[in-house]
């Protein structure tokens, strides 16, 4: 039960924002988007409207309209019945369907010959429910004055009449038709209910802004429906949740994740299955929680995924901090954390970061160790983190795949520590151009650096499965990040692996991004499986492990064949088509490049030359007979010796320098 209480603690600490709609900035690949999000009142959910009806007090009809885009969010009162529905009936208390709220439906509804519905009890339900609330102490002179329009029963003509609702040659609704993609007789109603003092010409004119006359923004309407469902008759029982005897909820609320989810999270109304029988007499023993807290836990849940949380195809992950105060996202790149320091001027200035570094970016490392203490000056003694991943194996029912909750202090040590473990360099593109930067690329660019193709000249992972492995990755790396738990062997063994084979890139970036992604896992499995090794970007003059001493044998090769082709000329290089082969039977094809490396001697100028050449007799010179001689394959620390001497190699040598001179 944490997690509900954790929910259920984040409710009440923000239960002052219950009800207001908030539009954010949520930024997309592409653009910044502005979206709405609100925390549920208890009692309440939203949906997507597609039509908005202005009367007035009296429950005159003024007009009619199609809701805007930008505006479709709203908050509707539900039972817990109405809820949950799927293919029931329940009626929702105030706002709802076309076929609920028309008492004229069945006179403009067609449907398909030979398919006819009858809706009538539709309406009855509906009608009977709201006569009871407005006749009940907690009415309100809202829906007192949706009461008194709707039993009029004139809904659908009043809406053919705006222009809002168009109907066929016969005076049935259209069905070809459609509001915001929802088929007419489908579209979901709410309403607005003016006083008639203030139906003048510049009430009017105020597109809606009047939050008092819109029935979804109004609190006091809310609170009302609140305090009348709290009267009605309902069964007790004890929560396991609080420890009180209160209303229980047996019916669970469903669009957890977005909208349009009809999955749900708690679920035990499978009377003739094995939910729980042999386990427990009834549904009761199994699961029992009081409908308030359900409300609150599950409201709770929808406003934290929507503020902050992200998701990869059916897996969404909402991370808080128990106040509410910032967390850094363990999704995105070192360098988006280092720009948080620019945000928060002065974050950690006059401390020492006590993290041990892995790395050799000292600047980089100071910024990026800054904002990591940023984030830390905000947290209280008792502040904790939670975080709640979801997925779903069906359209109905949603699983809780990872539930963890951390100290604060020791969330931000592990991104820390995946992010310094990790450290490589890496290129982004960034303000129009390369952007260099030390430490670790984000999920996305791994996944892509794992599964990608090439796409228009970027890594893309495409197809009907690109989501499934942007998700599976994240999954995999999840307790990496926020746990310390070991990189997985296998990502290693594939990111090695793809790194290998330059030949299969078109583009030579493309190459270069995967191979610096497979020289951070190699480096983290270094100092996770072998005794904490510590490699670093800086090239290790003085290691002589077989492996990265013939990986810095390649980068030799590769550059002297490099640096005798002219500026324009786009040949692979014999290093970069032997590679693959090179990892498999090292001492043989060095033999070979050894070869095909002689007609590039001549070309190089004399002291470059020399340079390297004698630079290969170092390397050679680190060597043992036995290690040489040992034709095995290489493991990926080869790729960390070749990626340092292929940086080292791109600075201009100090000979050369004289040379030119």
């Amino acid at each position: 039960m944490n997690w509900l209480n954790e929910l259920y603690d984040l409710y009440e600490k923000n239960q002052d924002l219950a009800g207001e709609i908030q539009t954010v900035d949520r930024k997309t690949r592409k653009r910044i988007e502005k979206t709405s999000l609100v925390l549920l009142p208890i009692s309440h959910t939203t949906v997507t409207a597609q039509i908005t009806v202005t009367i007035d007090t009296d429950g005159n009809f003024i007009s009619a309209e199609s809701v805007a885009e930008e505006d479709k969010l709203t908050i509707i009162p539900v039972t817990a019945e109405s809820g949950s529905r799927t293919a029931g009936k329940a009626p929702h208390p105030l706002c709802d369907n076309l076929k609920y709220l028309a008492g004229d439906y069945m006179d403009y509804y067609g449907g398909k010959e030979g398919k006819e519905k009858d809706f009538s009890e539709n309406y009855q339900m509906y009608i009977k429910a709201l006569q009871r609330w407005s006749e009940s102490e907690y009415s309100h002179e809202k829906v007192n004055s949706i009461y008194r329009y709707l039993r009029k029963g004139s809904l659908i003509q009043d809406l053919a009449g705006a222009g809002v609702i168009r109907l066929d040659n016969h005076g049935k609704i259209a069905q070809k038709e459609k509001i915001q993609a929802v088929a007419q007789e489908d579209a979901f109603v709410r309403f607005r209910v003016w006083h008639l003092e203030e139906l003048d010409e510049a009430a009017l004119a105020d597109e809606g802004g009047n939050s008092c006359a819109e029935c979804w923004r109004d609190k006091t309407l809310q609170q009302c429906f609140i305090e009348y469902y709290r009267s009605l008759p309902a069964e007790k029982g004890l929560s396991y949740l609080s420890g009180k005897v209160e209303p229980l909820s047996f019916l669970q609320p469903k669009k957890i994740r977005n909208e349009g989810d009809g999955a749900k999270l708690i679920s035990s109304n499978d009377e003739q299955n094995f939910t729980f029988r042999g386990r427990f007499s009834d549904k009761s023993q199994a699961f029992s929680i009081g409908y308030e807290d359900s409300q609150k836990a599950h409201n709770a849940l929808k406003w934290i995924i929507r503020k902050q949380g992200y998701s990869w195809d059916s897996l969404y992950v909402a991370i808080w901090e128990s106040d509410m105060n910032p967390l850094p996202d363990l999704r995105t790149d070192t360098d988006e954390i280092y720009e948080t320091c620019e945000d928060y001027e002065g974050w950690g200035e006059e401390e020492e970061h006590q993290t041990e570094y892995l790395g050799t970016d000292e600047i980089g490392a100071s910024k990026f160790a800054a904002a990591m203490r940023g984030y830390g000056t905000c947290l209280g003694q008792a502040s904790r983190t939670v975080l709640l991943a979801l997925d779903s194996a069906t359209p109905g029912r949603l699983a809780m795949t990872e539930y963890k909750q951390f100290e604060s202090s020791t969330y931000l040590q592990n991104i820390g520590y995946w992010h310094m473990s990790c450290e490589w360099q890496h290129v982004k593109y960034k303000n129009g151009g390369s952007f260099p930067f030390q430490g670790m690329v984000g999920i996305k660019k791994i996944a892509e650096a794992l599964y990608g193709t090439e796409q228009k000249g970027s890594l893309t992972i495409t197809g009907k499965n690109n989501q499934y492995l942007y998700k599976e990755v994240f999954k995999r790396l999840l307790p990496c990040i926020s746990e310390r738990r070991r990189i997985p062997l296998d990502l290693v063994r594939l990111a090695v692996q793809r790194a290998s084979s330059p030949m299969t890139f078109k583009e030579w970036y493309n190459w270069e991004r995967i191979l610096a992604v497979a020289c951070s896992f190699v480096k983290k499995q270094r100092y996770e499986y072998h005794g904490k090794e510590v490699w670093k970007v800086a090239l290790d003059t003085g290691c002589d492990k077989r492996d990265y001493l013939f990986g810095r044998l390649l980068a030799v090769a590769d550059r002297v064949e490099y640096r005798t082709y002219d500026k324009d000329d786009r040949r692979e290089t014999n290093a970069q088509r032997y590679m693959a082969v090179f990892a498999q039977k090292p001492m043989r094809t060095w033999k070979v490049l050894e070869e095909k490396l002689q007609p590039y001697w001549g070309k190089l100028k004399p002291a470059e030359c020399m340079a390297y050449k004698k630079l290969i007799e170092e390397i050679f010179d680190k060597f043992t007979v036995e290690a040489y001689e040992k034709d095995e394959s290489l493991s990926g620390l080869y790729l960390l010796g070749f990626h340092s001497q292929a940086m080292a190699l791109k600075q201009k040598p100090a000979n050369e320098q004289k040379e030119e001179e």
